[in-house]
Order: structure tokens, then sequence, then C-alpha cells
């Protein structure tokens, strides 16, 4: 009985300490497909697409295409706004299945061209710097911890796993 108790302790372990990890560390990056389903074309509503969706410093663009009749192009706000594809930022077209990674708290400006940006080929996001949702009050700490600091989640990690090494 205690062998199995202590594979059942060593499995549970194995399991929780990577979840864990991962939410102490803060967020993976995201993968978000432009335009959901329908992908980078003509006649989406990529405003609409974008209220629904969150984008933070390191999360990545995926551009679904074909790249026989369509570009992606990073722009400034005057040329997305005035549909230019002159003097862009850069082209990220290159096979139709193409990845943008978002490095910077800043807005960011895609347009398509060859005048398909008119037809609503045209994409504006605003990238944050992702913020952890904030650390328990010390009261609430105060029983997770002995010293009543805040946030944190690797003190509590050692004390799971402390705990669980020494039952066994």
């Amino acid at each position: 009985m205690g062998g199995l108790m202590k594979r059942g302790a060593i499995i549970w372990l194995m399991m929780v300490m990577p979840v864990m990890l991962t939410l102490a560390a803060g967020r993976e990056p995201h993968l978000h497909k432009v335009g959901g389903t329908k992908g980078w074309t003509q006649n989406v509503n990529y405003t609409e697409w974008s209220l629904h969706e969150r984008f933070y410093v390191g999360d990545w663009l995926y551009f679904v295409f074909d790249k026989h009749s369509y570009t992606v192009l990073e722009v400034n706000k005057t040329n997305y706004e005035m549909c230019r594809e002159l003097n862009f930022i850069k082209n990220i077209t290159k096979g139709g299945r193409d990845v943008f990674n978002l490095t910077d708290a800043r807005p960011f400006y895609f347009i398509s061209g060859g005048g398909y940006c008119y037809h609503g080929m045209k994409l504006a996001i605003n990238v944050t710097d992702f913020v952890p949702a904030p650390a328990p009050s010390q009261a609430q700490n105060a029983s997770w911890s002995s010293s009543g600091s805040q946030g944190e989640p690797h003190a509590l990690l050692l004390i799971l796993t402390f705990s669980l090494v020494t039952v066994m």
C-alpha cells in the first residue's frame, strides 16, 4: 500500500508541477489566426474580429491566405488609413501561411496590397504588455506563507514539493 501511495504522489507531482510553474511564470504566447476560420481574405471585418482578441507582447499573428492573390504588409497608421502600400515597414508575405511576432507594446497596422485593402483586407491591433492578476492580499496570503509576503508562487511550490517528498 505504501508503494502505491508513493507512486500516486509522484504522478500527482509530475502532473501538477508543470501547471504550477506555467502559472507562476505568467502567460504563454498565443497564436492568433487572423480572421478566424476565414483567414486573410476579402470581405472579412477584421475590426470586428480583433475586438474579440487580446494581443500581448510575445503573441503571434498567423495569416492564412492565397499567396498568388494577396500579400501582408506591415504599414504605419497613415498608410493603413489610406490603404497605401508604398513605403511599407515590412512585407511578411512568404508562402500563404505566414506568422508575425508581436514584439512590442504598441499599435500594429497591416494591409494587403494590390488594392485589396479597399475590400477590407486591413487589420489594426493594439498590443499590450501582459499584467498578471494581482497577488492575494497579505491577510489571504498569511495562511500560505509564514513571512506574509505577497506574490510568492515559487515559495508555495517549494512548500508543496517538500511536503510531498517528506510524506513519501
